[in-house]
C-alpha cells in the first residue's frame, strides 16, 4: 500500500498563532475564541492532529452544534481539517451508528466520533465511549444544564474521566456576556486551573491568510453600529439589545421597491414560507422572489390567516393558501413558483397543504423549514439588510411591519421577543422562505 502525504498550502501564521499551537499541548484544556475568520478552528485542527499521533487512546471526540456543523468544520475546515492532514491515512464510516473518522496514527488506529451537541438530547449519541480528545467548534451552541446526566457539555467531560490523556479544545465566537459558557467554564477556568488551561483571543487581523482587501470586503457585509460587528468583527462579547432590524427602522425607503417587469427581469424564482399559527398568533405566508445567482431576495407578496396551531382548520388552511398561490400567479406570471417550505412543527398540516397542491395541479415543491437558529436567521437577515441583497415591495404591508417591529426581548439575552403578534409571525414566515439558501446567500456565514 502506498502511503500519501499531506501537502497543505498553508498560509503564514501570526506570532499569536504559532505561540498557541505550539504551547497547546502542555495544557488539559485550550479555548479560542474570537472573530470569524480569525484561524481558531485550523489551530485546533493542527494540535488535535499532533495529539492525535501521540496519544494513547484509541476513541475520541469531535463536536458541534449539529453532526454536519463538526464534519464541516473540524473534518474539512476548508480543507485544512482532519481528513485533509491525515489524507491518505484516514476513511470516513461508522463506529455504532455514529459518523466516525479513522486515522492511522504513529501510535495506532485512532477512531474519532463526529457527534452534535446542540439538542437537549444529544448526550445520548456519545455515551458508552471514553475518549481522550474532544475537540469542539462553537462551543456555546451546545446544550448545557445544570443537570450533569442530560448536559452534553458535563456528559462530554464525563466520557474523558477514563482517559489516560484527556485533553480539550473548543472555540467560540462571542455571545453575551453573561452565558454560562463563560461564567461556568471558560471565565471560571482562569481561577480554578491556572496551570493546566489555555485561553487565547483572536481577531480577523491575527489571520495572515486574510488580506487587508478581503477583510474590508467581509467587514462591509455588516453595520458598524450592530452587534453583529462587534461579535463577528471586533470579537468583543455584547448583549444584543433594542430594535433588531435597526438599520431597516431607521432607513425604510431605502430598502422598498416598486415592483415592474424590469425589476424582476433577473428573478431566478420564487419561495413561499408559511408560518403556521400558535397560540395567540396566526398563520403567515411569505412569496420571495430569489434573484439570480443568489445576489437578492425580494419579499414580493404576503397574507395572513386566523387559527391556533394544533386547532387550525386545514381546510380553511388550504383554501386560503390555495387562493394566495392563484393571487401571486396571476400578479406575477413571468415568475417560476417553485418552493414553499412550512413550519416543520406541524406535520399533519403541511400534509393537508400537499395534498391540496396535487389536487389543484400546482406543481409546487413543498417541505420542511430548515428550522435554523432564530439567531443565526437574523444575523443573515442583517448582513443582507446592510449588503442592499434584501428588498421589499411597498405592498408587503405585513413584512415591512414585522421587519420595523421585532425586538430583543430583555430578560433573555439574544432572543427575539415573541409577543403574540402577527409582526413576528409574518417574520418567521418570511425567514422560512429564504433560509434554505443561506448557503448561497452568505456563504461567508458558515465560515465563523
Amino acid at each position: 500500500m502506498i502511503t500519501q502525504t499531506a501537502t497543505i498550502n498553508w498560509a503564514p501564521f501570526s506570532k499569536k498563532h504559532q505561540d498557541y499551537i505550539k504551547s497547546a499541548l502542555n495544557y488539559r484544556i485550550c479555548v479560542a475564541e474570537g472573530a470569524i475568520r480569525s484561524g481558531k478552528t485550523i489551530d485546533h485542527c493542527i494540535i488535535a492532529a499532533n495529539y492525535l499521533e501521540q496519544c494513547p487512546d484509541r476513541f475520541h471526540l469531535a463536536t458541534g452544534s449539529t453532526v454536519a456543523n463538526a464534519k464541516m468544520n473540524i473534518g474539512d475546515c476548508n480543507g485544512f481539517g482532519l481528513e485533509h492532514l491525515f489524507r491518505g491515512r484516514c476513511r470516513w464510516g461508522k463506529f455504532k451508528n455514529n459518523e466516525a473518522l479513522f486515522i492511522q496514527t504513529k501510535t495506532g488506529e485512532k477512531i474519532v466520533i463526529f457527534s452534535g451537541g446542540g439538542l437537549k438530547n444529544s448526550y445520548r449519541s456519545i455515551l458508552g465511549n471514553s475518549y481522550g480528545l474532544w475537540i469542539s467548534t462553537e462551543i456555546n451552541e451546545h446544550f448545557d444544564s445544570d443537570d450533569s446526566r442530560t448536559s452534553f457539555i458535563k456528559v462530554a467531560f464525563g466520557r474523558q474521566a477514563a482517559a489516560q490523556w484527556p485533553f480539550t479544545l473548543w472555540d467560540l465566537n462571542p455571545c453575551y456576556p453573561t452565558h454560562t459558557i463563560y461564567e461556568w467554564y471558560i471565565d471560571r477556568y482562569l481561577e480554578t486551573m491556572p496551570d493546566s488551561y489555555l485561553y487565547q483571543h483572536f481577531t480577523m487581523a491575527d489571520n495572515l491568510s486574510i488580506s487587508e482587501g478581503r477583510r474590508k470586503q467581509i467587514e462591509a457585509q455588516y453595520d458598524p453600529d450592530s452587534v453583529w460587528y462587534r461579535r463577528d468583527i471586533l470579537g468583543e462579547r455584547v448583549v444584543a439589545d433594542g430594535l433588531v432590524y435597526q438599520q431597516f427602522a431607521d432607513n425604510e425607503d431605502n430598502y422598498l421597491v416598486d415592483i415592474d417587469d424590469a425589476y424582476l427581469s433577473d428573478v431566478d424564482f420564487v419561495s413561499i414560507g408559511v408560518d403556521f399559527g400558535g397560540t395567540k398568533s396566526l398563520t403567515t405566508f411569505v412569496a420571495t422572489a430569489i434573484h439570480r445567482r443568489f445576489d437578492k431576495l425580494t419579499f414580493i407578496a404576503d397574507g395572513n390567516i386566523e387559527g391556533k396551531k394544533g386547532d387550525i382548520d386545514a381546510d380553511k388552511l388550504c383554501r386560503e393558501f390555495v387562493g394566495f398561490i392563484q393571487r401571486l400567479r396571476t400578479a406575477y406570471p413571468q415568475l417560476y413558483i417553485k418552493y414553499v417550505w412550512a413550519d416543520s412543527e406541524a406535520q399533519y398540516l403541511i400534509n393537508s397543504l400537499r395534498t391540496a397542491i396535487r389536487k389543484n395541479k400546482m406543481m409546487l415543491e413543498i417541505g420542511d423549514s430548515a428550522k435554523y437558529e432564530i439567531l443565526e436567521r437574523i444575523r443573515v437577515g442583517n448582513t443582507l439588510l446592510n449588503t442592499g441583497r434584501m428588498k421589499v415591495a411597498r405592498g408587503c404591508t405585513l413584512v415591512r411591519g414585522g421587519l420595523r417591529s421585532a425586538v430583543w426581548c430583555k430578560k433573555i439575552p439574544d432572543t427575539r421577543l415573541d409577543n403574540f403578534s402577527t409582526d413576528i409571525d409574518i417574520v418567521d414566515g418570511s425567514e422560512y422562505s429564504w433560509e434554505r439558501f443561506i448557503p448561497r446567500l452568505c456563504p461567508d456565514m458558515k465560515e465563523r
